[in-house]
C-alpha cells in the first residue's frame, strides 16, 4: 500500500515539476500577434492569389500591420475600396492607386501570322518556349497552348479558338497577374485600366528589325518610329525595333494609332471615329 501511494506521489509531483517548466518556457518564448492582422485580413478577399506579392492574404495583412505606411502595399483583387477598409483597421491613411488590368500584347493570330511547322509536344506554353520558339517565325509572339487561361483563378481569360490567342474579360479581370506570371513569352502586361477602361498600347513584342517583323506577322511593329514622332506628351519611345506607350505619360488621344503603318498599335472601348468631312472647292469665278 505505502509503495503505491509513493508511486502515486511521485508521478503527482514529477508532473506538477514538468508543468511548471512548461508553463515558464511557454511564457519565455511566447510570440506576440497583433490583432490587428486578423481584422486586416477578415476585410481582404480571400483570394490567396499572390497578386499583391506575398503568399496569401495572410501575409499580406501581416505585412500591413507591421509597416509603417502602406505605399507600396495593395490588394488588386479588392482594390481601392478594400485598402480603404485596411487603412481604417490599422489606422493608416489610405493609398488610392489607379485601377489595372491585363492586356495581351500580341494580335499574331493565324490569319496575320501563318504557321511554318507543327508542335506535337505537351500542352504547356512553358513546355513549348524550352524546347523551340512556336509554330511561326515570330519567336516572340504567343504559343497558343493557354498555361495564362490556366493560371487565372477567376474565369477571366480564356484562349480564343479561332484566333488561337487569349482574350480578357474586363469586368472579371482583377489584374491578380497569375496569367502575366505564367506566360513565358511575356505577352500579358497589366497596363492602367484608363478613364471609362480606354486605353492604347502597342499589340507586339516583337524585338526583330523591322522587315524580318512584317515578314513573320502582317501586324508587328516594325520600330518605324512614326508614332513617336507624332506623340506630343513623350509617351512612345522605341528600343530594341520595338514601340512602347507609357500608360503614365499617354493622354489617349490617339494620333499614334492613325499613323501606324501596321496596325500595331491598338484602342479599346473608344467610340467610333467621326468621319472627317470633305468640303468641296469654291468655284472661284462663281464666288467672284
Amino acid at each position: 500500500m505505502n509503495v503505491i501511494l509513493i508511486t502515486v506521489l511521485m508521478l503527482g509531483l514529477l508532473g506538477a515539476v514538468a508543468a511548471v517548466i512548461l508553463y515558464f518556457v511557454a511564457q519565455k518564448f511566447k510570440v506576440f500577434e497583433d490583432p490587428r492582422i486578423d481584422e486586416v485580413q477578415e476585410v481582404l478577399p480571400a483570394a490567396n492569389c499572390g497578386g499583391c506579392g506575398f503568399a496569401g492574404c495572410r501575409a499580406f495583412a501581416e505585412a500591413c500591420v507591421k509597416a509603417d505606411t502602406l505605399d507600396g502595399l495593395f490588394c488588386p483583387v479588392g482594390g481601392n475600396e478594400v485598402m480603404a477598409q485596411v487603412a481604417a483597421a490599422i489606422g493608416q491613411e489610405a493609398v488610392v492607386a489607379d485601377p489595372k488590368i491585363a492586356v495581351v500584347r500580341c494580335n499574331g493570330s493565324c490569319e496575320n501570322r501563318p504557321h511554318t511547322n507543327m508542335y506535337n509536344g505537351a500542352s504547356s506554353c512553358a513546355v513549348a518556349a524550352a524546347l523551340y520558339g512556336g509554330e511561326t517565325a515570330c519567336s516572340y509572339g504567343c504559343l497558343g497552348l493557354g498555361d495564362c487561361e490556366v493560371a487565372c483563378e477567376f474565369d477571366a481569360l480564356h484562349m480564343n479558338p479561332i484566333t488561337g490567342l487569349p482574350e480578357i474579360d474586363e469586368e472579371k479581370c482583377t489584374s491578380c497577374g497569375a496569367c502575366v506570371k505564367a506566360c513565358p513569352k511575356l505577352i500579358i502586361e497589366l497596363r492602367k485600366k484608363g478613364p471609362k477602361s480606354r486605353r492604347i498600347f502597342v499589340s507586339c513584342v516583337n524585338k526583330d528589325k523591322g522587315a524580318v517583323a512584317k515578314k513573320a506577322c502582317d501586324v508587328a511593329c516594325i520600330g518605324c518610329g512614326k508614332c513617336e514622332k507624332v506623340c506630343e506628351f513623350n509617351a512612345i519611345t522605341i528600343e530594341n525595333n520595338l514601340a512602347y506607350i507609357d500608360p503614365v505619360k499617354c493622354r489617349l488621344c490617339r494620333k499614334c494609332v492613325e499613323v501606324c503603318p501596321t496596325g500595331a498599335i491598338h484602342e479599346l472601348n473608344f467610340p467610333p471615329r467621326k468621319e472627317k468631312e470633305t468640303i468641296a472647292p469654291v468655284n472661284q469665278e462663281k464666288a467672284e
